[in-house]
């Protein structure tokens, strides 16, 4: 799995709109793969699910 930044689009809860945001790749503890990063605008924390690892 690689760590590298990409961009993803997902939801800032805080700003109400929908943001592409600079994330990296982490699998949780259900073993989903998540996109974490930050809102460019406000700087709260964003996730997007992106699937199972496998």
């Amino acid at each position: 799995m690689s760590q590298s930044t990409q961009t993803y689009n997902g939801y800032c809860v805080k700003c109400r709109e929908k943001r592409d945001f600079e994330g990296n790749v982490v699998e949780s503890d259900s073993g989903r793969r998540m996109a974490k990063g930050t809102c460019p605008e406000c700087g709260t924390k964003m996730n997007r699910i992106l699937g199972k690892a496998g």
